[in-house]
């Protein structure tokens, strides 16, 4: 008896240690995806279009990696794709480090009056290559976290804490390159945020350490008989589901208005002509926004507590109306009317600053955003039985869709304001509500989901 209590208390152990590993990824996906906003302040001072290109090129690399993610994760397992992914990061972040110091002096073409400087073409491919890290650790601490729970409600609430300490990283990060930056001026480069840039150097190195040395299960490797099923092609796919595929657009929306909310929202505050802040606005900015993921990390300890017994649906439809109607005050709010709320500078430390009131609004859709994720993802994958896993690497190139929105809403807001391209932002809460409402339901239940339908391996 004391012998396989034994044996049982080892898997536990080495779980316990593969989740807390998970939870460290997941911290890191949000480190490295929320440094590209707030860098985004440096490079807008000389290029007043690129504010959002570096956050662009982070995202867009998920379309390019999300399905080759998924494929790796079954070829060569969580461990192996997980270490492969910190060595892209590290060289990600050398690139955007190699950007404040090299080809600062070399134009390579011209966009408009802008001569576009080899340095900048540095960090984009920076950013693009930091894309691929954080969209292959996406791909292997979601299904993980699920798995090591037992899935159901237990692996969704792993996920959910998990996407604690994704948000908590999500927080820290804005205020630590707000700090850095203090007020963006003529002479603010790469440079000045070179310490953050090898901290995170550090981080990953030993992430990887820690991953090595770290037992990951690996169930889901494909062997033998199992190997061929795998390889045989069904007459359906997730693109056969129509809630799946309203899902897979409501997921591109979703990370969309995530990562432009906080976003515009710091460039906003950093301008001090339109924000009427005058000192330290862009760490001010970046105290705001940080506030913003902080909220998300308690929209997601909240959910994780209560979606045992509040719907997924249910929690979509809530959010996404909070969030039109906070969204709609930001826009309508008179800019004279300000609020006192965190902030810090490297000068003055913590203190609290005067912000318009519309910042607050934003910041509170934190809450929302929270756990629109999950809600999504739990509702659009609802019934596809064995045709989940795929759809899991859909979902991960849409993720695309925190660069392409983003992208679209700074451009609305060199164009006509800075709250004016939050009409967008309602839009696209506006379609989750109505797929929350109405698109979020199964209309194909006669499509056959299980393994048993699989063809005999004598056929194969």
């Amino acid at each position: 008896m004391a012998t396989a209590t034994k044996a049982q208390s080892a898997p536990a152990r080495g779980n316990i240690v593969a989740i807390v590993a998970m939870f460290f990824l997941f911290a890191m996906i949000s480190f490295v995806t929320n440094l590209a906003a707030p860098l985004g302040t440096i490079w807008k001072n000389n290029y007043e279009w690129s504010g959002m290109l570096g956050n662009m090129m982070n995202f867009l690399a998920y379309l390019f990696m999300g399905i080759p993610a998924g494929n790796l994760l079954v070829k060569i397992g969580y461990k192996k794709t997980a270490l492969y992914a910190m060595i892209v990061g590290l060289v990600g972040l050398i690139f955007q480090y190699l950007s404040g110091i090299f080809g600062t002096e070399t134009a390579v073409f011209s966009v408009g009056a802008d001569v576009v400087t080899l340095n900048f073409i540095i960090y984009l491919l920076g950013a693009f290559i930091c894309g691929f890290c954080v969209c292959m650790l996406n791909t292997v601490v979601n299904p993980m976290l699920n798995q090591l729970g037992g899935g159901g409600n237990t692996g969704n609430q792993l996920v959910q804490t998990g996407g604690s300490f994704n948000s908590l990283a999500g927080t820290l990060t804005p205020l630590f390159v707000g700090m850095l930056i203090g007020q963006v001026t003529d002479t603010t480069s790469m440079s000045d945020v070179a310490p953050l840039l090898f901290i995170a150097m550090g981080v990953f190195v030993v992430a990887f350490i820690i991953i090595s040395a770290v037992a990951i299960p690996e169930p889901h490797l494909a062997k033998g008989d199992a190997a061929k099923v795998a390889k045989v092609k069904s007459k359906h796919s997730p693109w056969s589901f129509r809630h799946t595929v309203l899902g897979v657009f409501g997921i591109f929306l979703y990370v969309g208005i995530e990562v432009g909310i906080p976003g515009v929202l710091i460039f906003y505050l950093s301008d001090s002509a339109a924000s009427g802040i005058t000192e330290n606005a862009t760490a001010v900015a970046g105290g705001v926004a940080a506030i913003y993921w902080l909220l998300m990390l308690v929209g997601r300890l909240i959910s994780s507590v209560i979606s045992g017994k509040v719907s997924s649906r249910l929690q979509l439809i809530v959010v996404s109306t909070a969030a039109i109607f906070l969204v709609c005050l930001a826009i309508f709010l008179p800019g004279d009317i300000r609020v006192s709320m965190p902030a810090y500078s490297s000068a003055d430390g913590f203190s609290m600053a005067q912000v318009p009131a519309k910042a607050l609004f934003l910041v509170l859709c934190g809450l929302c955003t929270s756990v629109m994720w999950g809600g999504i993802f739990n509702l659009a994958v609802e019934g596809l039985g064995k045709y989940t896993a795929q759809a899991s690497g859909i979902f991960m190139m849409m993720v695309v869709g925190g660069g392409v929105m983003p992208l679209i809403q700074n451009a609305i807001a060199t164009s006509v304001g800075y709250m004016a391209s939050y009409w967008l932002v309602v839009a696209m809460l506006a379609y989750l509500l109505f797929y929350g409402c109405a698109g979020c339901k199964n209309v194909n239940k006669d499509i056959p989901v299980d393994e048993t339908d699989a063809p005999d391996l004598r056929d194969l």
